[in-house]
This record gives structure tokens, sequence and C-alpha cells, in this order.
């Protein structure tokens, strides 16, 4: 199907006549051919072009432009235009900068084709010495030959280095009234701070597949090539935003087919997959039909779709499927067409958020796993077989539901928090404390400070000076060195301390090595510093008690233990192959830490 040709300003100027066009017959490339000549031909840069506009036309240019953006935006070409538009000359002898250049004016052919005396173009990928720079820095002083202005084009600017930078400083901070500078670079970042304040800094925009898509449509219809709209589209999508790199593709895909570019052309040459067959290959997968998801993979493969490029292809389906549910006008994207919008509706509206987020995370992880197999093609279909597996699994709340009520012990709800039925409520009823089992991963949590809540603060007969705490256990001690914020200290008597024996104002302890060398004296002092009385800590050889961090670890396995003998828990790791439990927090620890947390994260837990 042939594509009506989109009017721009330079239609008088299109094929041969167009400027900057060879007149020895010899074949130009799209990207080169089609290069803007005006402001008015620049796409998807109407901020910047308004921007420039009202400057120029008030008189308020700046010295020194940073343009940035991807490759193949129009960087260099816009800091082209600028140069011409500062020293525009047009046909009627205009006198002054403007943007609107009616037509070719004295210099404008020479800037556009870079051989411009007073323009001159540096790249700073292959010129980024401190002496490359120097040349500026001399040359600045003499006034231009012949234009307007003497302008400094450098290309790639963040390649200079950091002594380059620095001596270019001065004269981009306060050059002479006749110079301007316009640097143009993809990494922005990498440009210092110091040359960013001193510059006007535009970001290019990438064009939106629509308006790319357009704008090739005009391109081929001047070309008279002759186009599918889906392969427009399909090109417009793999250029990323990039205008040359659109129109390097469609030169290519117009040579593959000898004039002719199709859909299923672009696809085969770029080693895309069929956006109708991935579809097909989700619904397969989120059915749960593993030998059709792998018979639609296959032929994929074989049509030459990478492995790679499939799985990137499910991943952006699953994330304009989640748009569809979330934003509304997600469902009125031009560059989908009428069955993929209906078939994605379709999709929106049967699959949840958990079920989509799942399968986002996996074909990430996927991605990630393929770029160390030695067999790219296993590798994808292993991650289809994850995901086509994981795709029926009901969520943890409803198995641990339907596993609660199959057993006669109510909803799982109840069983959870200790309600009628279910193992908390029986260990209730034996007198037991209720544990609740949680299978998810939680970040682990050190020893208990559960004492801190015991230690005893005194009050002293003078109600307004209370008493200072008279720790009565070494528990209180430990739990008085957090209260104080002496973490050094409260580690090294969780981790190195075994209790011998303990009385008012006297500590008989054992100290394993790995606490500091004056342990001793520092204990002795803090804690008469703390109490207010002098404390006697004497090393004993005897074995003592464990410390507080091997009791913590026999605690938490003997938890552990009781929480896999629980039927409920064997249950659930049954249904979920590769589960493990992290953690078991008993009702007093998992409501002291909810005490603790904010209402915003308390309403996100469990």
């Amino acid at each position: 199907m042939s594509e009506q040709p989109v009017q721009t300003a330079d239609e008088g100027v299109a094929g041969p006549e167009r400027a900057g066009t060879p007149d020895d017959g010899s074949y130009r490339v799209l990207a080169r051919k089609y290069r803007p000549q005006t402001f008015d031909e620049l796409i998807g840069q109407d901020a910047m072009v308004r921007t420039l506009a009202n400057a120029f036309r008030t008189g308020r240019i700046a010295h020194a432009y940073m343009l940035t953006g991807v490759r193949g935006i129009g960087k260099t070409t816009t800091a082209r235009l600028i140069a011409r538009a500062l020293n525009y000359t047009g046909p009627g002898g205009e006198d002054g900068p403007t943007i609107h250049m009616t037509g070719l004016g004295e210099h404008c052919q020479a800037i556009m084709e870079a051989r411009h005396v007073d323009v001159i173009e540096m790249d700073a990928a292959s010129r980024t010495g401190i002496g490359d720079v120097r040349e500026i820095i001399e040359s600045v002083r003499y006034r231009p030959s012949a234009a307007r202005y003497k302008v400094y084009i450098i290309d790639e600017v963040h390649m200079l280095s950091p002594q380059a930078f620095n001596g270019l400083l001065k004269t981009l901070e306060e050059p002479p009234p006749h110079v301007k500078f316009v640097f143009a670079t993809t990494e922005v970042r990498k440009v210092p701070v110091t040359v960013l304040s001193r510059c006007q800094r535009f970001d290019l925009r990438r064009i939106d597949t629509d308006v790319l898509a357009k704008h090739l449509a005009g391109v081929a219809g001047r070309e008279a090539i002759t186009v599918e709209p889906g392969a427009l589209v399909t090109i417009a999508r793999a250029a990323e935003g990039s205008v040359r790199d659109a129109l390097s593709l469609l030169d290519q895909a117009a040579a593959l087919g000898e004039g002719q570019v199709t859909a299923q052309g672009v696809r085969d040459m770029l080693g895309l997959a069929d956006r109708e067959r991935i579809i097909d290959l989700f619904e397969a997968v989120m059915a749960g039909d593993l030998p059709a998801a792998l018979a639609i993979f296959a032929d994929l493969y074989a049509v030459g779709a990478q492995p790679a490029v499939v799985l990137s292809d499910l991943a952006d389906l699953v994330h304009w499927i989640t748009r569809l549910k979330l934003v509304e006008g997600a469902r009125n994207d031009p560059s989908m067409s009428q069955a993929e919008r209906e078939r994605g509706l379709a999709l929106a509206e049967r699959l949840g958020m958990r079920v989509l987020t799942r399968a986002w995370q996996m074909l990430l992880k996927g991605l990630t796993e393929m770029r160390d197999a030695a067999n790219d093609r296993a590798a994808g279909e292993m991650v289809i077989i994850r995901l086509a597996h994981a795709a029926d699994l009901p969520p943890p709340d409803e198995v641990i539901r339907s596993l609660a009520e199959s057993s006669g012990n109510g909803p799982a709800a109840r069983t959870a928090t200790g309600g009628d039925g279910g193992p908390a409520a029986t260990a209730q009823a034996r007198g037991e404390p209720a544990r609740q089992h949680h299978v998810r991963p939680v970040p682990s949590s050190g020893p208990r400070a559960s004492a801190a809540a015991s230690i005893d603060v005194q009050r002293s007969a003078d109600a307004d000076q209370p008493a200072l705490p008279q720790p009565a256990t070494f528990e209180e001690i430990v739990a008085l060195a957090g209260a104080r914020r002496d973490i050094q200290l409260k580690t090294e008597l969780e981790h190195f301390v075994h209790l011998v024996s303990m009385q008012p104002g006297r500590l008989e302890i054992r100290v394993e090595p790995g606490a500091r060398q004056n342990f001793v004296q520092t204990l002795s002092a803090r804690l008469q510093e703390w109490t207010g009385r002098r404390w006697m800590v004497t090393v004993s050889n005897a074995p003592g008690a464990k410390t507080l961090k091997e009791q913590e670890t026999e605690r938490r396995e003997a938890l552990m233990r009781e929480a896999r003998s629980d039927p409920v828990v064997q249950a659930v790791l049954e249904q979920f192959p590769g589960a493990e439990i992290v953690e078991v927090r008993e009702p007093f620890q998992a409501t002291a830490e909810a005490d603790h947390l904010d209402p915003a994260d308390d309403a996100t837990d469990d």
C-alpha cells in the first residue's frame, strides 16, 4: 500500500534539487538527503524551536548552547541550523540573525555542508586534548572572515579531557561578541557542571512512534517507495526515536524489497517476531498450554526471530497489557493495530496484576540468564516452560485458605491469626502461645532486645530526680548498652561474653577472642557511669552460660523445627516447590514490631 507524502517546508526542493544533494548523479542515502534544512523541518522538537524563535526575535541570543539527546536525533543538524540562523543573509539582504530562513542565503550552502570558513566543526572524539582547545582559544580573538559570527561546533563534547575542559572555561564564560559556541553530546552526565552552567541547554526529545512513522511515509512518498503502514510502524519502533536510524532502516528495507517495503520483510530484516504471533505465544503461556507455546516459539525461531528478541517482545507486551489495565489512554496507542488492541484488552480484563507482575519479573530474570547461557534457544524455551507452569499457580493466600477449609479448620485468616480452628487455636487451647509462620522472604533480624522493656528504672524519693537504672540481670545490662547507643559494647556483650555469675555491683564473665583488648575496663567504666555505682568486673576461666547470640540461635532453630512440623505449613511448602521458611515470629514479637512501624508501612505488611 502506497502512502501519501507529508507536506513539509522544503517541498519545492525535494529530490535531486534539494539543498546538499550532489549533482553528479550518485546516490545519497536517505538519512543525508532528507537532513532538515530549516527549523520548520525539525520534527518533534517544538519546544526547542519555539524557545530559539523567541530568543532570536527579542535579541536574547546565548553565547553557548548545549544540545543533548540520543544518537541520530538531530544534534549536529540543529547545531548547523543555529550557525546558519546566526549568519543568515537572505536574498532580500535581511540584516540580523533569524530562524525564519525563507531561502538559501549567502552562507547557508557552505554551512550546511560543513565547509564554511567561519563555522568551525570539531569532533571531540578524535581531538580530545588541551592542544586542540588551545587552537580555539587562540583563534577566537580574530573576527570572522565573511560571516556575521564565528561559530564553533564541538560534537561529542563529553570526550574532551579534563585539561581541555578547564582550558575552555574562561573563554566559554566571556567569549568575544563575535563568537558563539554550540556543543553536542550523547552523554551529558560526563560534561562537567562548570561547562553546563555556562551554556543554554536543550534536550532533544526522542520522536514518538506515530510522528516518526508519518515522517517516514512522507519520505517514502517522495522516493516512490511502496510501503505497508505496518512496516513503517515496525521501523519507527526499531529506531527507538532516532530519525537517522529510521531513515537508514527505510533505505535498507527499500533495497531489500526492490522498492516494495512490507511488514514481513522488515521483520525478517530486523530479526523481529510477528506481533500477532507474540500475542499468540503469550495467550498459550497464560493458558498453561505448554505444547502450543513451545510450538509457537519454535516457529518464531525458524523464521529468524532471535530468542532474546522474543522474550523482550513478551516483556513489552506484558508492560502494554498492564498499562491497559491502569491507564485509560493506553488503548488509543496509534502504533497498535485494531486487532492488537482488541486482544490486548481481552487479556487485560482476564489477567490480574499479580499474574502480570510475576510474568514481568520472570521474563526479566530469563533475559538475564540468557546472556550467560551457551544455547540461547534452550534458555528461551526454559523461560517459556517456567512461565507456563507459573501461570496457573494460585496466589499464596488462596492456597492457604483452601488448605485450611479442606482440613476443616475454617478460613485461613483464622488459622493465621489464631481464631476459631487451626493450629493457632489448638495451641491456645493447650495454653501455649500461638505463633505465626511466614513463608515469604523477610529481612533477618538480630538478637532479641525484648529485655529492654524490663529495665527497672527506679524512682528516688524526690519525684523530680529519677534514679539511675540498676540492672538485675545480664540481659538488662545488654539492653542498657543498647538504650545508651553504645552499639559496639552491646555487640560484644551479645557475641563474646559468657556469664559466670552476677550480683549487684559484681559481674564475673568469660570473654571469647574477638572483643577489644580493654573490654573489661570499658565495661566497668560504662556501668559505673550509667548506674551511678561502682561495678567490679572480673574474668573467669569457668565455662559459664552460652552467649546471648548462641541462645538466640538455638531458640530460632527450635521455632523453625516446630514450624516445619505444622501441617498447614507443610501443605504450603508442597504446593510451592522450592519455597522455604525464613522466619518464625511469635505474637508478642510481631505486635512489638508493628508498634514501631509507620501506618503506611503497616498497610503493606502481611
